[in-house]
């Protein structure tokens, strides 16, 4: 099979945008495209955790349209094309790597990051911008609290060492039991994000990415339940008929079955 370039894709994508293209196609507009964006994102990175290199070759292609497909709409509305949008993220490449394209030295990833935000600083200086104005208002609660916080720490607003983000949680919790034993909701709303922003910042500092740890305890729950539920079934009964201590010995089970 012949290889397609990139842009076949763009023409492909102005053919359907065009008026004998599809209708789907040409009724979408920015805000439509968001859930598809997002959802696009989220499949490329569930065929990297199953080291699915069919399913990610498929995935990138999907995530890629999307992008064609956004700045297909802002072309034809006379804002900016595609190519547009590959000479922003090519200039500022080169921009941010100073030790490949210049004469800044860098020994190591950690020393390209320090000048990358040393960098990003001082374009947000002259654009007066915020540190934390690159971090997305969409993001995932869990990813933007580990973005934010990051972003801070870059600049020298941070815990010195990882006992005092424990000392921290313990404070938080305390605060939330507090809250619970007061019955006011709005309390124990705003105190159990403070101690979920406060876990993200103990997986910052350990160099875990929380957003991912927790996927990952997630993909662990649904593997260890749907382990219990087969073995209800194959006895003739389902899940819901057991006891909590019927379900709990279930569970040891299966705990035990994963650790061979």
């Amino acid at each position: 099979m012949a290889k397609r370039s990139f842009e076949d894709l763009v023409e492909l994508m102005k053919t359907l945008r065009g008026p004998d293209g599809c209708p789907w196609d040409r009724k979408q507009n920015l805000p439509d495209l968001k859930p598809y964006v997002i959802e696009e994102a989220y499949e490329v990175v569930d065929a990297i955790d199953r080291d699915d290199r069919d399913a990610l070759r498929e995935e990138i292609g999907d995530f890629l349209l999307e992008a064609v497909f956004l700045a297909e709409i802002t072309r034809a509305e006379g804002s900016f094309d595609v190519y547009d949008s590959i000479t922003a993220i090519h200039d500022k490449l080169v921009r941010r790597h100073p030790h490949v394209f210049g004469d800044v030295e860098a020994k190591d990833a950690e020393e390209v990051l320090v000048n990358w935000e040393k960098l990003k600083s001082d374009e947000r200086k002259a654009e007066q911008k915020s540190v934390l104005s690159g971090v997305p208002l969409s993001l995932p609660a869990l990813l933007k609290a580990s973005r934010l916080t990051e972003k801070a720490a870059r600049v020298g607003f941070d815990w010195r060492r990882t006992d005092e983000v424990f000392d921290k949680v313990h404070e938080e919790i305390a605060e939330l039991r507090e809250a619970i034993d007061s019955g006011n909701k709005e309390h124990v709303h705003e105190e159990l994000g403070d101690l979920l922003f406060t876990i993200a910042n103990i997986a910052r500092k350990l160099d875990v990415n929380a957003e991912e740890a927790l996927q990952s305890t997630n993909r662990k729950f649904s593997r260890r339940f749907e382990s219990m539920e087969k073995k209800v079934h194959d006895g003739g009964r389902n899940i819901d008929q057991l006891t909590l201590e019927e379900m709990d010995a279930l569970w040891d089970e299966a705990k035990a079955a994963e650790r061979g």
